[in-house]
């Protein structure tokens, strides 16, 4: 037999990775390439359809859902595929990175799927995209350990029946892996490297084991998009001569435009579609961006005064679980963020009676399932959700036919009695600042102030202190926010941080470099449609 072709791809400016020949094969690469080759075109004619949108909405300050698709809503016949066994029972997922120690730890914690995340809860350096491909890659053939450095405890996985199901998330669309390119120097989306290498590697493996491919679709904006993605899939498939609908995806609905979109991104990749989830802070964040010049009525509070009782992101739930009941999908709530404090039992009793509620609400409003950032949550999700469904895997026969959502319903921001103030102002500047430092050093998810923040939290932190100066927004103490409050409160935190760490630590972080990026995100007339893209420029390896 030949040996494989040379693939047309080259990895440039990174340094070599141990092991890294057992993900970046030439067949392996060969694949990235021709996904590349096939879909980045029609790839990029979406991005620029996103800038379309984005202007019309600025021009109307409106959404509805859409004429020209009213005919596959009002067809009551489709349906997605039925699920596979390993996803009939989603009643809690568990999120993360894909480093070694979460990947045991993940698999281990008795949620039901681990969200292994190339995206929002990872930092995009070589390292972790190669890393992270080689961790699960060992997990699934159970070669996989890992000894704590520090406090020398070691790490091993539990028999293969108590592992949860895998279903990985790759980067959105707008993000490219500048250390893949093709001979003309353009670099592959990161969704493409991300999806392409772990399902070259493991489709088949999983396959073997009972289990499949299984994706999440981040920052989706329209059913266009989902059919993308359904044909990345096919061909996929096809190439690697596994049967069609063995991939199946979750989309998150994150944005506020594919809200209006949910049927018909299920419609797009029903053969594969396995369910939708309610992305919340994403989804805010996306309301902002498409809404930051519509005037006061879109003005969001403090981030943690939107809770999902609002009623705008009531009808945003409710809408989610009805469209996937009636398509006979998963639908699979938010994130409960909360990070255990080993010192503070009575902050952990408050966060877990909210974390208790939140599940409960979710549970009985007929989601399916919901997410934890932490073991120690799995517990008590998997009691809100075990009340209701019992033995039952999920409660799909709930069709809450009573759910009537309008299509001003979704945006009508003004129907929430808060207002934003000094304390959320610091809140989204700390967050903010914390966070990309954090980012900067190649972590992705990040537990700030017992809370386990990642790049969508950080996109609504810095959204927000621009939306609240561009709109003239008058805080609770009276003070109007301008360009220079935000600079004050800034330094402010950054000599707070320098106090708190010591100048030794201070200097050998990212802190200034956070503060700037923050800072120029935020105040910049031009609004940056992700942070992450300014920050990759910055992010070494």
């Amino acid at each position: 037999m030949s040996a494989p072709a040379p693939s047309p791809l080259a990895i440039v400016d990174a340094e070599p990775l141990p092991r890294q020949e057992e993900v970046l094969t030439d067949t392996a690469l060969a694949f990235v390439a021709e996904l590349h080759r096939r879909f980045t075109p029609r790839r990029d004619e979406l991005l620029a359809r996103r800038a379309e949108r984005r202007a019309g909405i600025a021009r109307t300050a409106t959404l509805d859902f859409l004429p020209e698709t009213a005919a596959i809503r009002a067809d009551d016949s489709w349906k997605v595929a039925p699920a596979p066994p390993a996803l009939e029972d989603r009643r809690v997922e568990i999120t993360g990175p894909t480093d070694r120690k979460m990947t045991i730890n993940a698999l281990n914690s008795g949620a039901k799927v681990w969200l292994a995340d190339f995206e929002d809860a990872s930092a995009p350096t070589w390292e972790n995209v190669v890393t992270g491909q080689l961790n699960l890659i060992d997990a699934y053939t159970r070669a996989i350990d890992f000894t704590d450095p520090g406090s020398g405890k070691s790490y091993a996985l539990r028999p293969e029946e108590e592992l949860a199901t895998v279903v990985t998330r790759p980067r959105g669309w707008h993000l490219d892996e500048r250390h893949l390119t093709d001979p003309e120097g353009t670099p592959v989306p990161g969704a493409l490297v991300d999806f392409g290498l772990y399902f070259f590697h493991n489709a088949k493996r999983l396959i073997d084991l009972g289990k499949g491919p299984y994706f999440y679709l981040p920052k989706t904006e329209s059913h266009l998009e989902a059919r993308l993605w359904n044909d990345v899939f096919v061909f996929a498939q096809d190439y690697l001569g596994i049967p069609r609908g063995t991939v199946r995806a979750t989309v998150l609905i994150e944005t506020i435009t594919a809200a209006y979109e949910m049927e018909e991104i299920l419609y797009e990749l029903r053969d594969h579609a396995s369910g939708l989830n309610a992305g919340r802070w994403d989804y805010l964040f996306s309301i902002v961006k498409n809404f930051r010049d519509g005037g006061e009525k879109f003005v969001l509070p403090d981030r943690n005064a939107v809770t999902m009782t609002a009623p705008f992101m009531r009808a945003y739930t409710e809408l989610l679980v009805r469209t996937c009941h009636k398509r006979g999908a998963h639908a699979i709530g938010g994130m409960a963020a909360f990070i255990p404090s080993r010192r503070d039992a009575e902050v952990n009793k408050v966060a877990f009676e909210k974390v208790r509620a939140d599940k409960d609400r979710e549970a009985n409003d007929g989601f399916d399932g919901s997410w934890v950032a932490h073991p120690d949550l799995v517990p008590i999700a998997m009691e809100s959700f075990d009340q209701v469904l019992g033995d039952k895997p999920n409660q799909k026969d709930r069709l809450r036919e009573d759910v009537d959502v309008k299509a001003a319903d979704l945006i009508a921001v003004d129907s929430l009695d808060a207002r934003p103030t000094y304390a959320g102002l610091v809140n989204a500047v700390q967050v903010g600042i914390r966070y990309i430092e954090a980012w900067l050093r190649g972590l992705g998810a990040v537990a700030i102030f017992n809370l386990m923040e990642d790049a969508a939290t950080a996109e609504i932190s810095r959204s927000q202190i621009w939306q609240w100066i561009n709109a003239g927004v008058v805080l609770d103490n009276g003070e109007r926010v301008t360009a220079e409050l935000a600079r004050e409160v800034a330094a402010e935190e950054l000599a707070n941080i320098r106090a708190e760490a010591g100048e030794e630590a201070f200097a050998t972080g990212n802190w200034q470099q956070a503060h700037d990026l923050l800072l120029k995100v935020a105040l910049d007339e031009n609004y940056a449609d992700f942070l992450t893209l300014p920050a990759y420029e910055q992010l070494k390896g």
